[in-house]
Parts: C-alpha cells; sequence; structure tokens
C-alpha cells in the first residue's frame, strides 16, 4: 500500500503498549529475509531473564531504524552531552538453552 507523501500518518496506540516495557539488553539475530530484536530486562542477581518485547524487521527497514536511532542519538547529545559509553558485558551466548553448533 502506497502512503501518499502528503497525506498525515494516523496512528493509533493502546493504553498497554503507551506504558512500554522497560528493556536494558537487546539482542539482535538476522537472516537473509528478516532481523530479530528482542528486548529483554535482565536484574542483577536475578538467575533468569525473560524476552519483554520482540521486533522484527526487513533489512531494508532495519537499516532506516539504525539511521534514525543514530540521528536522534546524536541530536540528544546535541542537547544534553556525550552519553558514556558503558563497559563491556559478557553475555552467555546459549541463554540457557543447547550450545549451538555449526
Amino acid at each position: 500500500m502506497e502512503q501518499n507523501p502528503n497525506q498525515p500518518l494516523n496512528i493509533e496506540i493502546s493504553e498497554e503498549i503507551a506504558e512500554g516495557s522497560y528493556a536494558n539488553l537487546a539482542i539482535i539475530t538476522h537472516s537473509n529475509a528478516e532481523f530479530v530484536v528482542d528486548f529483554v530486562n535482565v536484574m542483577p542477581g536475578t538467575p533468569k531473564s525473560k524476552v519483554k518485547s520482540r521486533v522484527i524487521l526487513t533489512p531494508m527497514h532495519a537499516k532506516r531504524f539504525m539511521k534514525a536511532l543514530v540521528e536522534n542519538v546524536e541530536r540528544y547529545e546535541a542537547a544534553n552531552g556525550t552519553i558514556a559509553d558503558m563497559l563491556p558485558v559478557e553475555i552467555p551466548m546459549n541463554f540457557g538453552g543447547p550450545t549451538a553448533q555449526a
């Protein structure tokens, strides 16, 4: 469906979605057809965490999202100062499941 660039986009959001979900970890995987972003809330001292939200994007939309995020971080830093980089975090790649093999 083609969007008329002169017509405003009408987007609705439910109250439940508008509340949002806190996430402090994003796990990104991809295939040749899609990017999958899992947002997780990892709490210190908790042995298990759950995916709070999953977003599936086409490669083209993933690239557009990346560019939009970079642009918004740059705007944020211009207004609020540089965001400090975090120290690298070791994340087990098996996430409690079987170890992947090639």
